[in-house]
């Protein structure tokens, strides 16, 4: 099933420090904050909302599109998207911008503090749903402003279904917007702390925002997830990893496994377990996109943890 992943394409500079935020940030203090931290571990990788969550369906043996905004510095991505055959076709290039940079640093206690850098996610507006042929499932992830209300319109009036993944670029929408969205999607996934904060923007309760959409998804980290959905509410475990590295992009892994059993008709229970193993695969490794397992592997991996067959 073709499905078309709106969203950002970015580069992720990623820094460990070596301690605990906590004790170097002194809350009587913070009025006059003025920290600085020795990250002794860095690296670059390859990020981006549409990037990670495509790189995980492909995984699964899905087939995803992806629709973002790169700009001049992009080649080396372009490069890793043909090599992976991951269809790029609607990644349009903005001239002189940037792509997204997204500087991340992470503590001891899988705390992030992250400075984003737009660049030429800005203009995601100018690419269009339209365009895209033969799309039959979507997702609109955290992008520019415009683009996102604009990618919501367009899935609606081509009565495409879609998850309205509105992630860190939640603070950019009043609470009559968050509204719209819900009202057009089929569909929404927040973490703990998204759910809190579109809680109190709409002035609604989960329970209220649940009977906007076909399903509310909550991932809750280490301790699974949740999901409303037809009055029901289906707690999901988490499944143990192999190893606890970086928690980076372990929510675009999760909304990857939510499009495969979508995209499949499968039940909530099914589906929101696979997200689940996702998420469990990917914090194993380093970085959004370096994981590698065969789908034969993730296959025997979900019937030891869940006793079912994928």
């Amino acid at each position: 099933m073709k499905t078309l992943i709106c969203g950002s394409l970015a580069y992720d500079t990623i820094m460990v420090f070596h301690d605990q935020f906590k004790n170097h940030i002194l809350p009587e203090q913070i009025h006059i904050l003025n920290v600085a931290f020795l990250v002794p571990d860095m690296r670059r990788e390859y990020g981006g909302c549409a990037g990670n969550i495509a790189y995980n369906l492909k995984l699964l043996g899905g087939e995803p599109l992806i629709m973002a905004t790169v700009g001049d510095d992009s080649n080396l991505y372009m490069q890793r998207l043909a090599h992976l055959k991951l269809d790029h076709t609607h990644v349009r290039h903005i001239p002189d911008t940037y792509t997204a940079q997204a500087f991340i640093t992470t503590d001891l206690d899988d705390n992030q503090i992250t400075a984003f850098h737009p660049g030429a996610m800005n203009q995601s507006h100018a690419n269009s749903i339209h365009d895209a042929k033969g799309v039959e499932l979507g997702m609109v992830s955290p992008d520019g402003r415009e683009g996102m209300m604009t990618h919501a319109r367009q899935f609606h009036e081509r009565g495409i279904p879609f998850i309205f993944d509105p992630g860190q670029g939640l603070p950019m929408f009043s609470g009559a917007e968050l509204l719209d969205f819900l009202k057009l999607a089929d569909w929404c996934t927040v973490n703990d702390y998204e759910a809190k904060l579109l809680s109190e923007r709409t002035g609604r309760s989960l329970a209220e925002l649940a009977r906007e959409v076909k399903a509310l998804i909550v991932t809750l980290g280490a301790n699974g997830s949740e999901i409303h959905a037809d009055g029901r509410h289906i707690v999901v475990p988490s499944v143990p990893p192999d190893a606890l590295v970086d928690p980076t992009g372990c929510g675009d892994a999760y909304r990857a496994g939510l499009l495969y059993g979508i995209g499949r008709g499968w039940g909530w229970e099914k589906t929101g377990r696979l997200a689940s193993l996702m998420g469990s695969i990917k914090i194993a490794h380093r970085g959004g996109q370096n994981h590698k397992p065969p789908r034969e592997e993730i296959s025997a991996r979900f019937l030891r943890a869940f006793g079912e067959v994928i």
